[in-house]
């Protein structure tokens, strides 16, 4: 497949696409949407020979036997990963937005604080909310341009009724790759204020050269006792729509308590889902993907020219995920008007930097999953929105 590809998603009910004018503002008849994290591109063809199968055999039933399938999820994680996944270990939700809320919900209790390093994915902080959990912001340090875990500080944040730690890794919206000692600091942390430790790690396949994403899994046994694993292959492969994930506990116990949750409210795989990621779980998916990684880093390349070229805009060093996380604290700009240039000038969709919690004041989060020359014409159109800068 091309990832030069133009392929028309409005009227298919893309969120990223169909709402873009409702929700920001931006016109549908020239506007680019870099907002929603999908990708414009198809997902390999051994997803599609998948799901046409299905449509081949024309029944969609109930989904049984998931040997297969979790065969898929272990051989990807070992070959991918160096990570050794049991089987017994694996519980597939809705996505892992629902994980996130299976988690809150398995192994916390109303009151609880639920800790974020903060800026992090917006839905965290929703999930948390909204479950009557209490939202506990642990800002990162911005360093150089560059986020890094501040323990200290957070440590003196902790006030006891803290119970669930949630980290990004790679982190959505820094495109931080966590060192193994950032990464052995999250574990000592969580150890020190007796938190289980939920990892979402949905954008490990995502890395850029010369970065290496490490499974929380690896870097310390001793937490396996509080540790939650959530991967998924929606980010990897584009097919968010499948709403499938995992949450994999490598402990006996939690995995007991997490068993029952889903048990008593009666969830059971999509079996879409379920097929589509064995699929793409494969050599022929990983083809797929070494190719996308090589394709995003041109983009992040043209994205990050355009933004060094605006005096007082920088773009955060990307190591891992297709979203390019922009400052704007240095132009002097209002948040409204840096957006305001975006958005109304530039026509492009982004997400605003205050979702993602405090420290995300000032900016703006670009998805740059899509063909070379939306890329392009992105770039074009932030250069002459600032042109006035320059």
């Amino acid at each position: 497949m091309s990832f030069d590809e133009i392929i028309d998603r409005f009227g298919t009910h893309s969120v990223k696409w169909d709402m873009m004018e409702q929700i920001y503002g931006v016109p549908a008849d020239d506007g680019i949407a870099m907002w929603v994290a999908d990708m414009d591109f198809r997902p390999p063809q051994c997803v599609a020979d998948a799901i046409a199968k299905m449509q081949a055999q024309g029944i969609y039933g109930y989904y049984g036997d998931e040997t297969a399938y979790n065969e898929a999820i272990c051989w990807w994680m070992k070959t991918r990963h160096g990570w050794e996944v049991d089987p017994a270990s694996v519980f597939t939700t809705h996505g892992l937005v629902n994980g996130t809320g299976m988690c809150v919900d398995s192994f916390t209790k109303p009151g609880d604080g639920v800790v974020l390093t903060t800026p992090v994915y917006h839905a965290f902080a929703r999930v948390i909310a909204s479950a009557g959990r209490e939202v506990v912001e642990c800002p990162l340090a911005l360093n150089e341009g560059r986020y890094e875990m501040d323990f200290a500080a957070w440590d003196a944040q902790m006030q006891g009724h803290e119970t669930m730690f949630i980290l990004c890794s790679p982190h959505n919206p820094g495109g931080r790759v966590w060192t193994r000692e950032e990464l052995q600091g999250v574990a000592d942390f969580c150890k020190r204020h007796d938190l289980i430790l939920v990892s979402d790690e949905i954008h490990h396949d995502l890395v850029y050269p010369g970065h290496t994403h490490i499974p929380m899994t690896n870097v310390d046994e001793s937490i396996l006792d509080r540790l939650v694993m959530m991967t998924a292959t929606t980010k990897t492969f584009n097919i968010a729509g499948s709403h499938s994930g995992n949450v994999i506990i490598p402990d006996p116990a939690l995995r007991a308590k997490f068993a029952t949750r889903m048990a008593a409210l009666g969830l059971s795989p999509n079996s879409f889902g379920l097929f589509m990621a064995e699929a793409a779980y494969s050599p022929d998916g990983a083809a797929w993907v070494d190719d996308l990684i090589t394709y995003l880093d041109g983009n992040r390349k043209i994205l990050d020219a355009a933004i060094a070229d605006i005096p007082g805009v920088a773009s955060m060093p990307l190591e891992a995920t297709y979203l390019s996380w922009v400052d704007f604290t240095d132009t002097g700009m209002s948040r409204a008007e840096f957006t305001k240039r975006v958005e109304q000038d530039a026509r492009i969709a982004v997400n605003h930097g205050p979702t993602f919690g405090k420290g995300g004041e000032n900016f703006l989060r670009f998805n740059i999953a899509t063909p070379q020359a939306r890329v392009e014409e992105a770039a074009s159109r932030l250069r002459a929105a600032f042109a006035d800068m320059q």
